[in-house]
């Protein structure tokens, strides 16, 4: 999509949505994950709905300004943390100011149409058609959200959502609150999971103890970055999409009970490798993020709000990770990370993170030539608002190279968002498609 001077977006409003009922006031504590998030900032992510009447067609009254308002005031009673300020507690440690200060919502007219949106890539000049300006505001919001009416009817939901209050899957459990009273009114209530805001659930022990092999597969921020400065590499970001055939093939490549995960992430992990054109003898790593909820004991409530995920590692040497016949070797050392993740490991990330006294960082300017990170936004497809499900859910800005985003598409198939060097982009495309 090229933003052109004359698509400029036109902003109808702008104001604080605040809890529709008195929320308590307290500062609430963060966890030693949810610190590791704190640089990281904003999440900018949109979800983009179809015209109902097609091209010139009004927005019908299920993104009636009024009624999303009243919704969102709604929704942020129990996601009251969304509603807070970041803040600073009497021993300087960071916290959520909760005192019901409450939710950017603006109002906007770009001047696009869902088609628009077909090959859009991430870009300062995307982020900055559709979603608010929470960096103007001090301290800093939680949840800004900008309504995006289309010209041809269509709406582009943009969310920013401060990472050191969220992770995907509260974000997710949010929206889909949000758009349940939006489409069905009080009545939602009904149906809808309260969120546990007991972060103290994931609390550091005493004394703090890392156990020596939950480094082996543990990643920690501060180990995610390389030691030395890379020369600038010219990045381009990029969309591919896998049918639901083809997402399909590579499973039945893999060893039965192979997740989609595992086997979508090796594909990619195998061909950016070849694409690089790695020494065959060098070490490469896969990283992603890993939901903690059930690996505990006991397991954390499903509807835990707040970070529950550790980033988790799986290694190689390229001349293993790269040849031919290997998909399903390369799956399997992508599950067996995950299947170490139990309530040792997770334990001792968090002791990790607290005896770092807050100096590890999630957020990375660049990653090495050898390492990939995928993350997994599948799932998130699922908010209706009455209009249906959306078109796409899509990110606004990519943060560095080396990372890939996986999303839900029409039909099955998948939406993958890559972040690559722009000398390999042809032949990771040749190579992502070669045996289908």
């Amino acid at each position: 999509m090229v933003m052109e001077e004359e698509q400029a977006v036109k902003l109808a409003e702008s104001c604080m949505v605040t809890p529709s009922e008195e929320t308590p006031m307290h500062g609430l504590w963060l966890t030693p994950i949810d610190l590791t998030w704190a640089t990281t900032g904003h999440i900018p992510f949109f979800h983009l709905y179809r015209s109902a009447s097609g091209a010139g067609a009004v927005a019908d009254d299920f993104f009636d300004v009024a009624r999303l308002k009243a919704a969102l005031a709604k929704a942020l009673v129990a996601f009251y943390p969304l509603a807070g300020r970041l803040g600073v507690d009497a021993d300087g440690r960071l916290e959520i100011d909760c005192a019901g200060q409450g939710a950017l919502f603006v109002v906007a007219h770009p001047n696009l149409t869902v088609h628009d949106f077909g090959s859009s890539q991430p870009s300062p000049e995307l982020k900055q058609l559709l979603f608010p300006r929470v960096e103007d505001h001090s301290p800093s919001l939680m949840c800004g959200v900008q309504v995006n009416f289309l010209k041809c009817g269509g709406v582009a939901l943009g969310m920013a959502l401060h990472h050191i209050a969220v992770d995907a899957t509260s974000a997710f459990h949010f929206f889909q609150t949000w758009s349940a009273f939006s489409r069905d009114g009080d009545a939602a209530a009904v149906a809808l999971e309260r969120p546990c805001h007991d972060r103290t659930l994931l609390r550091p022990r005493f004394p703090p103890v890392v156990h020596p092999d939950a480094l082996t597969v543990f990643c920690p921020p501060d180990q995610q970055t390389p030691s030395h400065v890379h020369s600038p590499r010219a990045v381009a970001n990029q969309i591919f999409v896998l049918s639901k055939d083809q997402v399909a093939a590579l499973k039945r490549a893999c060893a039965s009970g192979v997740s989609t995960f595992c086997a979508v992430s090796a594909h990619l992990w195998r061909c950016v490798c070849a694409a690089r054109r790695l020494p065959p003898d060098s070490t490469t790593r896969l990283i992603f993020p890993a939901n903690v909820r059930a690996s505990l004991s006991p397991k954390l409530p499903g509807s835990f709000f707040g970070n529950g995920i550790i980033m988790l590692g799986a290694t190689g040497k390229v001349r293993d990770i790269a040849s031919k016949g290997q998909l399903a070797s390369v799956a399997g050392r992508i599950r067996g990370a995950i299947s170490r993740m139990d309530d040792e490991l997770v334990r001792s990330a968090i002791d990790y993170f607290e005896i770092a006294g807050g100096q590890t960082s999630n957020q990375a300017g660049s990653m090495p030539e050898t390492e990939l990170r995928v993350v997994s936004w599948r799932g998130m497809h699922d908010a209706d608002f009455g209009r249906g499900k959306p078109l796409m859910v899509h990110r606004a800005v990519q943060p560095f190279a080396g990372i890939a985003y996986l999303m839900d598409a029409v039909g099955g198939s998948m939406r993958i968002l890559m972040s690559v060097e722009a000398a390999i982009v042809n032949d990771l495309k040749r190579l992502l498609y070669a045996n289908f």
